[in-house]
């Protein structure tokens, strides 16, 4: 039998993991095609492509979910193979057994492997079966509240939710007691369902203090497997990852080797091809519990080929040819270490709400040796509440831990970014934190460091108000005045006739503002996009970037965006919004839970919201009755908007 050809790969998903899996394909000389919502349109992924199909509407159920129209999509382009990313239909047995039927080639496993793996319950009752170690838990086919509140009494409070078909955090709960099982099980159903067409979930006992390690393995079609070593990806908030390196830190070689031995007996037991993972818990007595079979290339692979120096993608077209893995176990490097971190478009202050909006400002920082950023945005580009709301992924490389933390840390503080609100602050307390640099690790990370990690916020300084100023004043525009900037009788240097020269700015950030007058003499001075300040002495040079009517300046090693600020429309501003409760972004309304009229105690939930494939619960904040509604279910929300107004009662 001849070889498949492939000439031209259709990546049936969106954003960095599109925008990689396509920067692979093109050094192969593969004919490159995009598929995008009408929401995409522009996107990064579609620019980059050699062609691209409007599947139409807005929601992933509306285009990226839908398989007759990639199936369509591939043919209309003249595609051969379908690389699925990751997310959205990657995990799909449907989807692969479509691809097959329709005479194209499917860049992932067999359909049977996914269905034996894609389910988490039958996934964790075939690893039974085989003597793989599990965690306790439920994972049958009955579906209802009751078996699902028998089931935690037997296993024991805190339990986790999982949906059975998911991955990245959706669909999944922790329970702590009864009380919260009902209202936890049936939105990680609603997320499971609007994520993966699938409510089905499964619970386990909810362990503590977890390290969690993965192990990649990659099988061929003439019955190879390897396992390329392990990654570390304890450092999670709401069960997603943040964090990931490899190797894992402190893992003996005999470990190593009984962790990486068990996936692949796991993968050959299935008939698997291609790249997957397979994840395990583990406890600090080296003890490791098996929790699930990723069928897909993940997320977090970038470590994995900085270690190896090997192109997992390109190893995936490979294999998908007919072509045998081209080295053995025994051949598979190990070099340095490397540490991935996954910036978010998210408010890390509000719980990790999302955000949308605008890219304003969007400057990656350098790549090169052991450099490395993978990402699907552009400066400019808007970042709707439709999809998963990570931008890319920064990756570092060292001989050893510690020159690719420092490393990372350098590459964290180059970037610059705003227009929204991401995770790039939190991220570098992270990676700066000495519990990390000890390699101090297990799931429980963020929780535990979290006041380092999210301090409240506290008064900005003098110091840093005159170096605002200073900065914002000389990076106006000529003749244009921070009050009134079309005016045409003043200009940024504040000359008065007969005045003594000066300006005076009301400037606002991170939710302060300060009124401010300036003189001509300064201790600042503005040179392109570098502030020289001086004070006490003591000179120093901060990054200060002019971005439409927004100064961004670097203070504390944080990028701060400050503004003209107007404190009357302020107060109006305020006063339009009391009583009232809002929209914290974008987002589509999918659960009204109260009427007009009717008493509600503090904390009730009034609205469910969803946006990038995330439930959040609006809540009342005291005791009242609700006044008036203004959404209903099915409605698309912006930041911001009204949504109830609760009278205090």
């Amino acid at each position: 039998m001849s070889a498949p050809v492939i000439t031209t790969l259709l990546v049936a998903n969106r954003g960095e993991i599109a925008c990689r899996v396509m920067r692979t394909a093109k050094a192969l000389g593969l004919t490159t095609v995009a598929v995008h919502s009408a929401t995409d349109r522009d996107a990064r992924h579609s620019r980059e492509a050699d062609i691209r199909v409007d599947l139409g509407g807005s929601k992933a159920a509306e285009s990226y979910l839908q398989i007759d129209k990639l199936i369509a999509a591939a043919k209309a382009s003249g595609a051969q193979a379908i690389h699925p990313g990751y997310g959205f239909l990657s995990e799909n047995a449907g989807f692969a057994r479509a691809i097959e039927a329709a005479g194209l080639i499917f860049l992932g496993p067999p359909a049977a492997a996914i269905d034996a793996m894609g389910s988490k319950s039958a996934a964790k009752a075939l690893m039974e079966k085989a003597g793989v170690p599990l965690v306790p838990g439920y994972h049958g086919e009955a579906q209802d509240l009751d078996t699902f509140r028998e089931a935690c009494e037997r296993i024991g409070y805190p339990v986790l939710l999982k949906a059975t078909a998911g991955g990245g955090g959706k669909g999944m709960k922790v329970v702590e007691d009864v009380s919260q099982l009902a209202e936890a099980l049936a939105s990680a159903q609603r997320e499971a369902q609007s994520s993966f067409g699938d409510s089905r979930m499964l619970v386990e006992k909810y362990l503590l203090k977890p390290r969690h390690v993965e192990i990649q393995v990659f099988a061929d079609q003439h019955g190879n497997c390897l396992y390329l070593n392990e990654r570390d990806c304890s450092i999670q908030r709401r069960h997603q990852k943040v964090v990931e390196e490899a190797p894992a830190p402190g893992l003996t070689p005999e470990l190593r080797r009984a962790m990486g031995e068990a996936a692949v007996r796991s993968a050959q037991a299935i008939g698997y091809v291609g790249a997957g993972t397979v994840e395990f818990l583990l406890d600090a007595r080296g003890e490791f519990f098996f929790m699930e079979m990723n069928t897909r290339l993940q997320v977090e692979h970038p470590v994995t080929e900085a270690i190896t120096g090997l192109d997992l993608v390109a190893w995936q077209i490979r294999v998908a040819r007919g072509e045998a893995l081209p080295i053995t176990q025994a051949q598979v490097p190990l070099n340095g270490h490397a540490i991935e971190v996954r910036l978010y478009a998210e408010d890390p202050a509000n719980d990790f709400l999302p955000a949308t909006g605008r890219l304003d400002l969007y400057r990656e920082s350098a790549q090169g040796p052991g450099r490395r950023v993978d990402s699907g945005v552009e400066e400019g580009d808007e970042i709707s509440p439709f999809y998963d709301p990570m931008l890319g992924k920064l990756i570092a490389w060292g001989e050893d831990r510690e020159q690719a933390r420092l490393r990372l840390l350098s590459m964290l503080d180059e970037f610059a970014i705003g227009g929204l609100k991401t995770n790039i602050n939190f991220l570098r307390r992270i990676i700066a934190q000495p519990a990390f640099a000890a390699a101090e690790l297990d799931t429980g990370f963020i929780p535990r460091y979290q006041e380092q990690l999210l301090p409240a916020p506290g008064a900005l300084s003098d110091e840093f108000w005159q170096a605002a100023a200073q900065a914002f004043a000389q990076s106006l525009p000529k003749h244009a005045r921070a009050d009134d900037p079309a005016s045409p009788w003043s200009c940024s240097s504040g000359l008065r006739a007969g005045l003594p020269a000066q300006i005076t700015l009301h400037l606002s950030c991170e939710g302060q503002d300060r009124a401010l007058t300036l003189r001509t003499v300064a201790h600042a001075k503005l040179l392109g996009e570098a502030l020289t300040i001086e004070h006490d002495g003591v000179r120093r040079t901060l990054r200060a970037i002019r971005q439409g009517g927004a100064l961004y300046l670097e203070w504390d090693g944080e990028l701060r965006r400050i503004e003209a600020f107007d404190p009357i429309s302020a107060v109006e501003a305020s006063h339009s919004h009391q009583g009232g409760l809002t929209a914290p972004m974008n987002g589509s309304i999918v659960r009204v839970l109260v009427e007009t009229g009717q008493s509600v105690e503090a904390g009730a939930q009034l609205v469910v919201l969803e946006a990038m494939k995330m439930e959040h619960s609006i809540r009342a904040p005291q005791a009242g009755v609700i006044k008036a509604l203004y959404c209903q279910e099915g409605d698309m929300v912006s930041e911001g908007s009204a949504l109830v107004e609760l009278e205090e009662g």
